[in-house]
């Protein structure tokens, strides 16, 4: 069974991407470099091309982590952040112009913004392993997949229903991705054990609160992320989807119910990581971030898939097929406490099916819908042109 009905292929055939980028960075100095930038390519080159090509350098950037800190809590090479920061630049230079390649060539298309935004989506995961890398954050990685997953999702589902991507005057794509990178290039001039430091001895003003003085700096970027960035963008997202809700005689619940399969993905990994006996968060925090992010890539697809094709407001419930694995993994860690502390089934086998499971199951989301997408509009995901009737 496909994804999309005649509805949604009518919906796609009429399908006008609007977005509005209120940053001022971007405006006056990232812009100008960006327009620039795009030159580089020919005219031949596909756009979603660009995007892939883009995506790959965080892959890149992932597998190094992997390779140098399979724990993500021990130093790495200098050399190895100073790369994380430069792939992570050429990422946000090339996720940035394939949209001006698209308007170069006259290619743009539904497919390109559901390319563009699944790569963004798995990006959350791959960078995050990256930025764990870097802060030597270990088990503590998965809070930075949150910080940067939370908001993302929330631009999403605003999406959704206002059909406007309004990105503020300090966003993710720009100065948020600019922080990370400025970050890793940091890091590769003081040594990723600068992150390990205690922040009261680093911030003399964090000593006199209790439960930061004595935490490593990169606890004190957790709150600090949190607090200053997630909860602000957050709030921003539910106060415009309650207007545009409000606006057309809406449900708000309904609304809401679109967040439930994110929170309990992101709660169910959670709870995983908090009982599991072998401490999968912290000796196998590659394999967690990689079930978790292709899972949350399904998510976002289905969604901006829904807004593609004009889909009714509400619970998508094909969405929580991406949630499948995660109850037999709580229920298998639990076990170990009515088994003596092993659990029923080796805490890597359900781990492995979980990535196993999402990540095929993103495979045939994408390959599945790239073909409909194509064979509705009669174009081509990777060449420039229309098909032949």
């Amino acid at each position: 069974m496909g994804y999309i009905g005649k509805h949604g292929v009518d919906a796609l055939q009429r399908y006008k991407y609007s977005g509005v980028d209120r940053s001022i960075l971007a405006k006056y100095v990232f812009q100008p470099f960006w327009s620039r930038f795009v030159l580089v390519f020919p005219l031949w080159m596909p756009p979603n091309m660009i995007t892939l090509i883009g995506f790959s350098f965080v892959v890149a950037s992932a597998c190094l982590s992997f390779v140098f800190s399979p724990h993500l809590d021990s130093p790495s090479p200098n050399w190895v952040h100073f790369l994380h920061g430069l792939l992570l630049f050429l990422y946000q230079t090339f996720d940035a112009v394939d949209g001006k390649q698209a308007r170069r060539t006259g290619s743009s298309s539904p497919l390109g913004e559901l390319f563009d935004h699944g790569c963004d989506a798995l990006t959350c995961a791959f960078e995050t392993m990256a930025f764990g890398n870097s802060v030597m954050s270990g088990k503590h990685t998965m809070w930075f997949w949150a910080i940067s997953s939370i908001p993302f999702y929330g631009a999403t589902w605003e999406h959704f229903f206002t059909n406007t991507l309004i990105l503020p005057e300090v966003n993710g794509p720009t100065e948020g991705l600019m922080l990370i990178y400025l970050i890793h290039f940091f890091t590769a001039f003081v040594g990723p054990t600068w992150w390990a430091q205690l922040a009261g001895d680093v911030f003399p003003f964090v000593g006199s609160i209790p439960f930061l003085a004595d935490a490593p700096v990169y606890i004190l970027v957790i709150y600090v992320m949190m607090f200053f960035a997630v909860i602000p963008t957050v709030t921003y997202n539910v106060y415009n989807v309650k207007k545009a809700v409000s606006t057309k005689n809406g449900s708000m619940l309904a609304a809401l119910a679109m967040l439930f399969p994110f929170f309990f993905l992101l709660g169910g990994i959670t709870l995983w990581g908090l009982l599991s006996p072998s401490d999968i968060l912290g000796t196998r925090p590659h394999m967690v971030l990689m079930g978790t992010g292709f899972g949350f890539g399904y998510l976002v697809g289905r969604i901006i898939l829904a807004h593609l094709c004009e889909e009714p407001k509400g619970l998508k419930t094909g969405m929580c097929m991406a949630l499948i694995v995660l109850p037999f993994g709580i229920a298998n860690a639990i076990s170990a406490s009515v088994l003596g502390g092993s659990p029923l089934i080796g805490e890597e086998w359900i781990l492995l099916a979980f990535c196993a499971f999402t990540t095929s199951l993103y495979a045939h989301f994408a390959l599945s819908v790239g073909s409909e997408i194509t064979s509705a509009l009669g174009i081509h995901c990777f060449r420039i042109g229309r098909k032949q009737a």
